[in-house]
């Protein structure tokens, strides 16, 4: 699997809206699809990005890390 834009844009949504119910909506989406996406980015970086149960989501450290990377990322293809 490679990266591609829609990975990043998934992520950043996550980011974003600290749900993965309204990230999925903001993309037009299914919630599963998103936990999907999100899943098989974790599993092609190695790391996990967010830390969710079913009360909170959060960023790890390495999510952090990964979103200033995935938005300059997303801004230079779009640019």
């Amino acid at each position: 699997m490679s990266i591609e834009l829609r990975h990043l844009r998934c992520f950043l949504a996550i980011a974003e809206e600290s749900s993965l119910t309204r990230a999925a909506a903001r993309l037009h989406l299914t919630q599963p699809a998103v936990s999907r996406t999100l899943a098989a980015l974790e599993h092609h970086l190695g790391a996990r990005l967010v830390d969710r149960s079913t009360h909170h989501l959060a960023l790890t450290a390495e999510g952090r890390a990964f979103q200033d990377r995935a938005a300059a990322a997303l801004a230079a293809f779009e640019a």
